[in-house]
């Protein structure tokens, strides 16, 4: 690929971006866009970026491959502001945490001739934004693809070869079964974060229990440190899934309730049950 535009350079994009440069790709040349022009001036003096575009169309203009990096709500203005500046037979993906409204999103918007497939790396961090980019950040992780019908086997090949040439392990789904895994294993941990933070923090004995809170409190508390804004966008386009999973874990919550109130003999077979499934999961077995 001789041109690769990277639209917002946030912690996602803005790691890409480096790890393209680490990962030395002869000849390529990286455009950004971003908004923030202190966004763009970090990027360049982290060599994240060789041109800075002044807007989404230059950047787009005459690239092999199109990589949105943008909150998920965002993505449906990116797609219709590109889709008449793109390059015929342009690969086009994001990187955005649901699937199923960017594919419909795609659809709408992008020619058939342009191929797109859906892209979510499964990798960040609970900071945000340029200075928290990292080269390694997608090293050894699974990076989700989700190819649009239109997109062709030869740009699927290209862009699977670009994720591994980062060090990620790509991982073909489709956009349906990806929404309802990452609703379990990522956006679920996130609200239930947030909202073990506002119990805690609200109440009455908070500045006494604050003094007590350790490693457990910083760990289980982390995923609540994440940009709000994104991760409200992911609630509202996921959010069928997202209430499913959070009806699943309130039903289990109250069987914990029980066990505790009534002193039960089951909540130390249940911890273990559980420990267990964690330490299978640790060792590979989900996967």
């Amino acid at each position: 690929m001789k041109r690769i535009a990277i639209i917002g350079l946030g912690l996602i994009g803005g790691s890409l971006a480096l790890a393209l440069k680490k990962s030395r790709a002869k000849g390529t040349e990286i455009v950004g866009f971003s908004r923030s022009a202190e966004t763009i001036a970090r990027s360049r003096e982290r060599g994240a970026i060789d041109r800075a575009a002044e807007n989404m169309a230059s950047a787009v203009a005459g690239a092999d491959l199109v990589v949105i990096a943008t909150p998920v709500i965002a993505t449906k203005e990116v797609l219709a502001s590109i889709s008449e500046h793109l390059s015929p037979k342009c690969v086009v993906t994001d990187t955005g945490s649901t699937k199923v409204q960017v594919m419909q999103w795609a659809g709408e918007y992008l020619s058939s001739k342009v191929s797109f497939i859906g892209g979510h790396p499964m990798a960040g961090k609970e900071t945000s934004g340029i200075n928290e980019a990292d080269a390694d950040l997608f090293r050894g992780c699974v990076y989700c693809l989700t190819p649009a019908p239109c997109a062709t086997p030869q740009a699927v090949r290209k862009l699977k070869k670009l994720v591994e040439s980062i060090g990620a392990r790509p991982f073909f789904i489709d956009a349906e079964t990806h929404d309802n895994l990452v609703a379990g294993v990522s956006h679920l941990p996130m609200l239930l974060s947030a909202a073990f933070v506002t119990t805690t923090t609200k109440s009455r004995s908070w500045s006494e229990m604050a003094k007590l809170a350790a490693g457990g409190y910083r760990d289980f508390s982390r995923l609540a440190s994440g940009n709000p804004e994104m991760n409200r966008d992911i609630c509202l386009t996921n959010q069928e899934r997202i209430v499913d999973w959070l009806d699943r874990y309130i039903e289990v919550v109250k069987g914990y309730r029980h066990m505790v109130a009534e002193d039960s003999e089951e909540l130390a077979e249940m911890l273990a049950q559980a420990r267990q499934a964690r330490e299978r999961w640790l060792g590979g077995g989900g996967l």
